[in-house]
């Protein structure tokens, strides 16, 4: 079975090569590898065409102009081949049995549509940190106790056990949901809701199939630094999704990691009433009021609210 493994990329030839080495030592051997470059300098093009350009596995076109994330995403699924689809950032790479590990849940459920397993968490070196991975883990609900079929796919999406990347799906189900553009930052956490609320069986494996790379420009390590960040895109599209009843407790646990971070943003870019109102309409997520940063984030609206009343007071 053709496996597709869609690849984005910008200005990281470096890492590109070492995500492109972790697809070509699949176990698994029918692949495609599709990739789409944004980068404004010639350096990954000249790699690319160096390099692999006598491997008829892979398929590289240079996007000009760059169209962001979200739309070079859309447009490698739109060039996959497969019968499956992998996504895998630039920056990460696959284990060496991962599509074989995966692909092999087919045989068992044969009317499966999605199948993910755990990420190593790995420095800008490679090196891997094998407690910073089991907690990364736990923390989104990668435990072997939901190992197997999941009971409420949609949920698996909310809470965002699903992985930003490293997963295998059916491609008629990746291209039906795709990515958006409109979700910006969020474009990663967007689809993983949609794709999992749309899909009817979905299978976590409590394996390693991915290491995710902590890079210094990673989203996940600037989730506050804007109004745009991931972390505010991922509030406004789980605030406003209709849910069936019972998936309403997972948009709960959905909350109980992103409003406080926010909180956090909306009162560092001096938003303090609305970040006042969005903490005090989820105390859930500060274990109602026993969690020291609640208290934390009422400082830090306070001192925006003064910041505010200052820049009034000078302004007249």
């Amino acid at each position: 079975m053709l496996v597709s493994i869609c690849i984005p990329t910008c200005d990281r030839p470096e890492l590109l090569e070492l995500a492109l080495a972790s697809c070509l030592a699949q176990t698994h051997a029918p692949i495609q590898i599709v990739v789409g470059d944004d980068s404004r300098n010639d350096a990954t093009q000249t790699m690319m065409r160096t390099r692999y350009g006598n491997d008829s596995r892979i398929h590289y076109v240079r996007n000009t102009p760059p169209l962001g994330q979200g739309l070079n995403v859309a447009s490698l699924f739109t060039r996959a081949e497969g019968d499956k689809i992998l996504l895998l950032h630039d920056d990460d790479l696959l284990e060496h049995d991962a599509i074989e590990s995966l692909l092999g849940l087919w045989q068992r459920h044969p009317d499966l549509e999605i199948a993910f397993g755990d990420q190593y968490v790995i420095d800008i070196h490679g090196a891997v940190d094998l407690e910073q991975s089991r907690a990364g883990n736990i923390a989104f609900y990668r435990t072997k106790a939901a190992e197997g079929l999941q009971k409420a796919p949609g949920r698996t999406g909310l809470v965002s056990m699903f992985p930003n990347n490293g997963w295998l799906a059916n491609a008629d189900l990746v291209k039906r949901v795709n990515y958006k553009a409109q979700f910006g930052s969020g474009c990663d956490f967007a689809f993983g809701v949609e794709v999992c609320l749309a899909a009817s069986k979905i299978y976590y494996l409590k394996r390693y199939v991915s290491s995710y790379r902590v890079t210094p420009g990673a989203i996940s390590q600037t989730t506050g630094a804007s109004m745009n960040s991931a972390a505010v895109e991922a509030y406004r599209i789980v605030h406003g999704l209709r849910l069936a009843r019972e998936l309403e407790p997972a948009r709960r646990v959905a909350y109980k990691r992103m409003v406080p971070i926010v909180v956090s943003t909306l009162s560092r870019h001096d938003e303090p009433v609305k970040s006042l109102k969005l903490a005090l309409m989820h105390l859930h997520a500060y274990n109602y009021g026993l969690s020291p940063r609640f208290y934390y984030h009422m400082l830090l609206i306070g001192k925006s609210m003064l910041h505010r009343k200052r820049g009034r007071l000078a302004n007249t």
